[in-house]
């Protein structure tokens, strides 16, 4: 018969190493979970770009590694808009043969449920919208939880953040369909059905943030 103490012996090497074990399988979930992360920001910053144009193309992780290599350049700026190297915001750039082709932040906030997290691209122009995405949101299905639906982020694309004077304003979802003759059409996207809270708590984010970067914006209109 073993002796209790070749027992305990027995019993606390198993145990070590599967704690071992399991911390190692923990690690590398993490890093995977870590990595997903990165790859979903990544794919939905090209998506707000409108890279690529075919918005019903499949990609692939490798895709969107190759795509955000070859377009994307990510710089920080300040609360003046001037490049700094750290502790600023980031802004992504779309870069086509060596010239800058948009703007994407990101943009994040409270919807009527959960915090719903987002990319905001900005034409060459410094002022019209190229895109949006959400994706990533914990809002009801089929009602705020469309706003991450083509057939809502389409709604963005074209307005404005500047009003026809040329001062700053933001994109605002409005309760119902957007009338052509209504004097703030421009900025304005048409709402979604039984999401007003939603759609509020979107204009408060993108607004908030529209405003951080506002001196950013301010200067690539004033370098046109």
């Amino acid at each position: 018969m073993r002796s209790n103490r070749y027992v305990l012996l027995f019993m606390s090497s198993i145990t070590i190493v599967l704690g071992i074990l399991l911390s190692l399988a923990a690690t590398a979930l993490k890093d995977r979970q870590d990595r997903n992360v990165q790859i979903d920001m990544k794919k939905n910053i090209l998506r707000s770009l409108n890279i690529p144009e075919d918005r019903s193309q499949k990609l692939m992780t490798d895709d969107i590694e190759s795509l955000f290599k070859s377009y994307i350049k990510t710089i920080q700026v300040d609360e003046n808009g001037n490049s700094v190297k750290s502790d600023g915001n980031a802004v992504f750039i779309k870069m086509i043969d060596g010239v800058e082709a948009g703007y994407s932040i990101p943009i994040s906030g409270k919807g009527l449920w959960s915090t719903i997290y987002g990319y905001l691209a900005i034409e060459p122009d410094g002022e019209t919208v190229k895109g949006v995405t959400f994706y990533k949101h914990g809002e009801t299905p089929g009602l705020g939880g469309e706003i991450d639906k083509d057939w809502f982020t389409a709604n963005f694309v074209g307005k404005k953040i500047v009003t026809p004077e040329g001062l700053p304003c933001s994109i605002g979802i409005f309760k119902g369909k957007v009338a052509k003759d209504n004097p703030k059409e421009y900025c304005l996207v048409d709402g979604i059905s039984g999401a007003t809270m939603t759609g509020k708590g979107v204009n408060i984010f993108i607004e908030k943030d529209l405003k951080t970067y506002g001196e950013y914006f301010s200067q690539i209109r004033q370098n046109q």
